[in-house]
């Protein structure tokens, strides 16, 4: 099974653990508390237990209430989310944990994750995740829309809305649902942070 996160340009290692890590301390990015809004858009959609595939630092893990669990193929970054006081595996850890039973878990949430690998190994990666999630229950897919994606060298391929329905699809997901988020689709040209959301439902 391929690594959650894994892609070409490398994400694997404690340097891009390092990146993420000067990104989110930014001091203005403290200042302002800019994932206010991201802390809010994940709570509305009650996701119940949630994985957190490609969790990286924890950013959204942190978010997701009693019970969430991220899993992600950076060991730097898996150990740095631990530290905060989350609940975090490598791949192979998850797997051998507790939590890697069928219907575990009521939502799965993959946060920039589909852009980092090309479409085929993306569709292998969740769907290596998805029974462990209940029937009935949901997929959350968020992609950086056109500044955000070309803002990082480690990103493969543009995964806008008609991409992530065509993975549900292929993944026998029901799309739910699609919106651009925190600002209207035009803002993804020039707003690093405007994102792609898909929330879709498994059979």
């Amino acid at each position: 099974m391929r690594q959650a996160g894994q892609g070409p340009t490398g994400t694997e290692g404690e340097d891009y653990t390092q990146r993420l890590r000067q990104l989110g301390g930014a001091p203005w990015k403290r200042l302002l508390d800019v994932q206010a809004p991201y802390r809010w858009n994940l709570r509305r959609l009650g996701l119940g237990r949630t994985l957190d595939v490609g969790s990286g630092l924890g950013r959204n893990l942190v978010n997701l209430g009693e019970g969430a669990v991220g899993v992600d193929h950076n060991p730097t970054s898996v150990a740095y989310t631990r530290e905060l006081g989350l609940t975090a595996y490598t791949t192979e850890e998850f797997l051998r944990s507790e939590h890697a039973r069928p219907d575990a878990f009521d939502s799965m949430l993959a946060a920039h994750l589909l852009e980092h690998m090309p479409a085929e190994q993306a569709r292998e990666v969740i769907a290596s995740y998805l029974p462990f999630v209940r029937s009935g229950g949901r997929a959350v897919f968020i992609t950086p829309q056109e500044r955000g994606y070309h803002s990082d060298a480690s990103h493969v391929r543009f995964v806008g809305f008609d991409e992530a329905a065509e993975t549900c699809r292929e993944l026998g997901l029901t799309v739910l649902r699609q919106y651009s988020f925190p600002f209207p689709r035009a803002a993804g040209r020039l707003f690093t942070y405007n994102e792609f959301v898909t929330v879709a439902r498994l059979s």
